[in-house]
């Protein structure tokens, strides 16, 4: 396919534009991510907007009705061990596709960019972020994220201050009879008391808390940078192609026999016609790149106002007390709620990646 440094077509691989139909795939294929990132956005914000998780409850009423219930019972324990028990199966899916996708870099886009004379370094960066991403990876996998036993409950009493609207003081914990520190969450998965509790992560299968949060946030942004590297070299190893073999230049007969000039949308089918593969990894990891850079803004937001997914939850909900769909009470007053464990951009990151039970720690010592 390729000489002399030129990529050259050969007459069984360059399809017949005269034959070729505009296909509508393009519109189907953005369409089909439109609704998934639609999806992807009512699931991950839909319990937070109460107006959504009203739909999202009567959609599934309404499905209760459609869905057999022997189907249904089957479905909700299929749920339960995947989201509510501590098991590997998003660990496994997570290693399978990353090395799907480096395989087929590997395989097939690697070769080809070496044959239009790619830089080796610029080729070579989504295998250190591989090799990066995973000693994170496995960190955040292993690492105790900061579990609260009697041993150490004293300790994590004393680290943050309690600010008696979301976190009030001597209360216990039910299930582990142990007093809550400010900021910690039984986790029901976990089945303990983790302090700083941010969330349970079924990719790693662990609890994101005070003493691992450092290395998943390093774990996502190497996960994200490796995505969105590999989304780059594919890119312009597509781009080269079409500019090398002046397929950009030609013309083609519509289905109606009109002469009309190659553009965008006949361009991306023309690609996935002759390189289908790539074409899909290049949308994978372009909207794996979306996704993975979206969700790790929000948790670098979250880490620059030192704020945890669970205090952001709770605080939506200390917040609609004030609104008047929530019910409450009559006696009760509503308690506006103030995060009060900020102090500024330096000192909120210092907390992430130097715990400040550590320095306790190293006092009792």
């Amino acid at each position: 396919m390729f000489g002399g440094g030129k990529p050259e077509l050969s007459a069984e691989s360059y399809p017949d534009k005269r034959n070729i139909p505009r296909m509508d795939f393009l519109v189907l294929f953005l369409l089909y991510l439109a609704l998934v990132l639609l999806g992807f956005v009512v699931i991950c914000i839909g319990s937070k907007i109460h107006y959504l998780q009203g739909l999202i409850n009567r959609g599934a009423q309404i499905f209760s009705y459609i869905i057999p219930e022997c189907l249904q019972r089957a479905m909700l324990r299929v749920l339960h061990y995947l989201f509510h028990t501590r098991n590997y199966t998003f660990v496994i899916l997570h290693l399978i596709l990353q090395g799907m996708v480096y395989t087929e870099y590997t395989w097939e886009i690697f070769g080809l960019c070496q044959q239009l004379e790619f830089s080796l370094y610029y080729l070579f960066l989504p295998y250190l972020l591989l090799i990066v991403n995973l000693v994170f990876f496995t960190l955040s996998c292993v690492t105790d994220p900061g579990t609260i036993t009697k041993a150490n409950e004293l300790l994590f009493l004393q680290v943050y201050e309690f600010d008696e609207v979301m976190f009030p003081r001597n209360v216990r914990c039910p299930t582990c009879d142990l007093r809550k520190p400010a900021r910690s969450k039984h986790c029901s998965v976990c089945n303990r008391c983790v302090h700083r509790f941010d969330h349970h992560c079924v990719w790693v299968n662990n609890c994101v808390g005070a003493w691992n949060t450092r290395y998943f946030l390093s774990y996502l942004l190497t996960l994200t940078a490796s995505a969105a590297t590999m989304a780059v070299v594919s890119t312009v190893f597509l781009v080269r192609l079409v500019v090398m073999s002046d397929v950009y230049l030609q013309t083609y007969v519509d289905d109606l026999g009109h002469l009309q000039i190659v553009d965008t949308v006949f361009l991306v089918q023309y690609l996935f016609l002759t390189f289908p593969r790539i074409v899909f990894l290049v949308g994978f990891v372009v909207v794996l790149s979306f996704l993975l850079g979206g969700y790790l803004c929000f948790c670098l937001y979250l880490a620059a106002i030192n704020q945890t997914t669970n205090e952001w939850y709770k605080g939506s909900r200390a917040w609609c007390q004030h609104c008047p769909h929530m019910a409450r009470p009559p006696a009760a007053e509503p308690q506006a709620y103030r995060n009060i464990h900020s102090h500024g951009l330096w000192s909120n990151l210092r907390e992430i990646f130097l715990p400040a039970t550590a320095r306790y720690e190293r006092k009792k010592k």
